[in-house]
């Protein structure tokens, strides 16, 4: 078909790329940069070294803890950050020289379960065309080792939790990647035979599932181990020796006796989303770990307000689950997140100018991360001047495992906060009780941590 122009050449032509060609002068600095960039990173020359003198790690609140955790090759920050905030807890209040859950087991169920959201997602949208916006979502996204705390919530209040060294991890667990794009391809091939017949029975399509799902818990034992369903345990001393008799357990008595927080009803998932209206709740749909569970339901807040509950939170010594766009001005060597650690708009002779609002509507920024806010640094007013989050990218990583953040680099990047109802003002307590606007899946603040 022969496309007519307008008044204005909408395609790129012969005049315009000689204008491009006289506006590039290949000399001087333009040389040096072109040539630095022929054989290096963007970042590595973009960093400013202005900016790499020694930086001040001290923090005038910080919770105390013990080791750095470390997902390796996978996704699964937002389970890391979960279990460490619980760990926390229970390393203060046992007075413990060391705990870690098992990531590994609350994974496999997690799996498990994203596989028969997807599935009964397929079912419950069979009479919609293939073409239709959440049916091709859905085929582009049947599974995921990324989540949020809602999924922490539901998983364990579903299926508790149990000592790392019960459910240890596995390579496949430590590298999902490795296995994933088979769970994946297996779950789409079932749901085009599922979405096969139209005028299926619901009996029949659940029976169908469930043989399915069989199948995808087979193939989750052979890649991270079966879960386990009863185990021993006693705390021990920094000697190794028990601290009191072993007992029996199962996950779920062990997190009654040991951590018994209601995740699901006692804490708030704040947000920072300066693209929608503050002070209303939202939820967005099919971000869900269960599909008896609950979407991520959040309440979107104004910096100052979630800076507020934060600093409450870490002066009582909680953490917090935390999440962020990780990678914008983060230097990995040190750890520390900085807008002044690299210079692009000087390295490519342009301008980036948008704000924190335009960045998420326009898919260019949004939660990437969960981490574990533990520190606060706050000036002589009391105004938070850094932060610093526990990570779990391994003890070698950044700051000795941790990632200090200054205050403005907070503001443009940080989105996701976790807070115990006790740390939050009667005011934000009252708005996250209003009935969620439900967007939808494809929305830029669909978890991707």
């Amino acid at each position: 078909m022969m496309i007519t122009l307008g008044s204005f050449a909408q395609n790129i032509t012969p005049e315009m790329l000689s204008s491009f060609e006289k506006d590039v002068k290949v000399e001087g600095a333009f040389r040096a940069i072109k040539n630095a960039l022929a054989a290096n990173s963007v970042a590595s020359i973009a960093l400013n070294q202005d900016n790499q003198t020694e930086k001040d790690t001290y923090f005038s609140n910080s919770v105390p803890s013990k080791g750095i955790t470390d997902q390796q090759s996978s996704g699964r920050c937002w389970l890391f950050t979960g279990l460490n905030v619980l760990r926390a807890k229970m390393i203060n209040e046992q007075k413990l020289e060391g705990m870690e859950f098992s990531q590994n087991y609350l994974f496999f169920y997690d799996q498990l379960e994203k596989a028969n959201l997807f599935l009964q997602a397929i079912i419950d949208t069979r009479q919609k065309p293939q073409d239709d916006r959440t049916v091709m979502w859905l085929f582009q996204n049947p599974l995921a080792d990324g989540g949020t705390f809602t999924g922490v919530a539901d998983l364990v209040a579903k299926y508790g939790v149990v000592p790392a060294g019960v459910m240890p991890e596995t390579y496949g667990s430590n590298h999902t990647s490795t296995y994933t794009p088979y769970l994946k391809r297996k779950l789409r091939e079932d749901a085009l035979a599922l979405r096969a017949d139209a005028k299926a029975k619901p009996a029949a399509l659940q029976k169908q599932k469930e043989q399915y799902l069989a199948e995808i818990y087979r193939m989750l034992v052979l890649t991270l181990g079966e879960p386990v369903k009863e185990f021993t345990w006693a705390p021990k001393d920094k000697n190794g020796k028990y601290k009191t008799q072993p007992k029996k357990y199962t996950p779920q008595s062990f997190y009654k006796e040991f951590i018994n927080l209601d995740l699901q009803n006692d804490f708030v998932m704040l947000m920072n989303d300066p693209s929608r209206d503050y002070w209303k709740t939202y939820e967005i749909q099919y971000d869900r770990h269960t599909y008896d569970g609950h979407n991520w339901l959040y309440l979107n807040l104004p910096m100052e307000d979630i800076k507020e509950a934060a600093i409450a939170s870490i002066k009582d010594s909680t953490m917090m689950y935390f999440s962020c766009d990780v990678s914008k001005f983060l230097d990995r060597k040190t750890g520390i997140a900085d807008l002044n650690n690299f210079s692009y708009d000087d390295i490519f002779g342009v301008k980036f100018g948008m704000d924190k609002a335009q960045r998420v509507s326009s898919f260019d920024s949004g939660s990437t991360h969960a981490m574990t806010l533990k520190a606060v640094d706050l000036d002589a007013d009391g105004k938070p001047v850094k932060w610093m989050v526990e990570n779990s990218w391994g003890a070698t990583s950044g700051h000795k495992g941790h990632i200090i953040m200054t205050d403005e680099w907070f503001d443009n990047y940080m989105f996701r906060l976790v807070v115990d109802k006790k740390y939050l003002s009667e005011k934000v307590l009252k708005a996250a009780q209003q009935k969620p606007t439900l967007l939808p899946c494809w929305d830029p603040m669909f978890a991707a941590e």
